[in-house]
């Protein structure tokens, strides 16, 4: 990293927040580090003194290979978090300093959303029942947890008094929906995606920007990582037929591709720091655009999604770690890693690798890739943490901190199916060359 980032970060980071905002963030860390130190049956201790470890001495080792075993014990968590939960939809996450249910957090109807996708799509490449039944559960549950306009409630479950409408969230259920109709041909499936699919389409303004962006979204600004809805709202279309839902979604890439700089990087692309936003919602960006563009076979979508990953490779280092957010000139903004936001990526690059040939993008994913294994817990006594992704590298980095949020070990599904679907082309091409 450039000297001149550094203290970049350090500025941005640890001088410019008010006196006030870093004495409540510093005692909200340092209470969450006594708890992991004096609790150590939880296992978070051992965990978080090898992050720190290896990042220290930068010397995370990739794994390589071991896919199967991988994804089963995510999977697994997955379905485990579900059970966590007084309902069918999956918790929010495992966060024991948190101090609520035994660290698990309520169901949390966004993430439940598409974790059905994921599910399904591991139940027919592993042909593994268990998945597909708890995916389906999660989408009966999602119908029940809907708003009567369609729209899907920000933030954890709660009473149907205290939703309050996300178009985000809207369409990652609306995802979900499609995958479970496609799965099952059960029509309160598409009944229900039709009900989401109205809501965004009637949610868009005239320039192709969803406005309801949620109670828990700061406000007063576009998120340009919406556009992910529009994948699912393209799949819906395609699901009915109906050019309408289809033309909906290539005005939300459009829009977006108008927040793309000349070099990639995406203005008004973050939950809170628009000014250095995620490698997560850089995720979500990419691959609503990416994905858009092969359904409606956009070309200029493609290669827009090309600009805006290509820099990323390049900041992405041996071991596979990369950092968590990134300024306007691709300087990294962050010393930690946010894993989920590297899952992402990295399923974006096995795809543009499908589409291109161009092996320097599954190069990149493998070594992202290959990187989460290495963080993964799959050794933990803890049943709260084995098989899952944490939030951030190390451990107490900036995003979802001392954490599991459920949407980390989802994404890490992703591309652990995509690495696999990968290589197994590369191994079946070689055989018949």
């Amino acid at each position: 990293m450039k000297a001149a980032t550094f203290c970049r970060i350090i500025n941005d980071c640890y001088i410019k927040p008010s006196l006030r905002n870093k004495y409540w963030d510093f005692s909200k860390l340092a209470k969450e580090l006594q708890f992991i130190t004096s609790n150590p049956e939880m296992d978070l201790r051992r965990l978080l003194l090898k992050d720190i470890r290896q990042y220290l001495s930068n010397k995370v080792q990739p794994v390589q290979g071991q896919n199967a075993e991988r994804l089963r014990l995510a999977v697994e968590w997955l379905i485990y978090a579900q059970t966590t939960s007084a309902d069918e939809g999956v918790s929010l996450g495992y966060f024991p300093c948190a101090g609520t249910h035994n660290g698990w957090h309520p169901s949390y109807p966004e993430t439940t959303g598409y974790i059905i996708t994921s599910l399904l799509e591991y139940a027919r490449q592993f042909d593994y029942a268990i998945a597909r039944e708890a995916a389906i559960k999660m989408a009966w549950w999602e119908i029940g947890v809907q708003m009567p306009s369609g729209a899907v409630q920000g933030g954890p479950v709660t009473t149907q008094d205290k939703q309050t409408p996300a178009a985000f969230n809207t369409g990652m259920v609306l995802d979900g929906l499609c995958s479970a109709y496609q799965e099952t041909q059960e029509i309160a499936f598409l009944d229900a995606a039709r009900k989401a699919a109205d809501f965004l389409v009637q949610d868009l303004d005239k320039d192709g920007y969803f406005k309801t962006n949620g109670y828990y979204v700061s406000k007063g600004e576009v998120k340009t990582y919406t556009c992910l809805c529009a994948w699912a709202l393209y799949r819906y279309g395609n699901l009915v037929d109906n050019h309408i839902y289809r033309e909906a979604a290539a005005l939300s890439i459009e829009a977006a591709l108008r927040q793309q700089q000349d070099n990639g990087w995406f203005y008004h692309n973050c939950l809170s720091h628009s000014n250095s936003p995620l490698t997560h919602t850089i995720g979500y960006a990419l691959q609503g655009i990416l994905e858009v563009g092969f359904l409606a076979r956009r070309e200029d979508f493609i290669l827009a999604a090309r600009k805006g990953v290509e820099p990323l490779l390049k900041a992405i280092a041996p071991t596979g770690f990369l950092a968590g957010r990134f300024y306007a000139d691709w300087e990294p903004a962050a010393f930690y890693s946010c894993l989920t936001g590297s899952a992402q990526i990295a399923a974006v690059c096995f795809r543009l690798g499908e589409y291109t040939g161009n092996a320097l993008y599954a190069e990149s994913a493998n070594r992202l890739v290959d990187f989460l294994k290495a963080i993964q817990a799959i050794d933990s006594p803890n049943i709260a943490i084995n098989g899952a992704l944490a939030g951030s590298f190390p451990l107490s980095g900036g995003y979802m901190r001392n954490g599991y949020p459920n949407w980390a070990t989802k994404y890490f599904i992703d591309a652990l199916l995509l690495q696999e679907r990968y290589h197994q082309k590369t191994y079946n091409n070689d055989q018949n060359a």
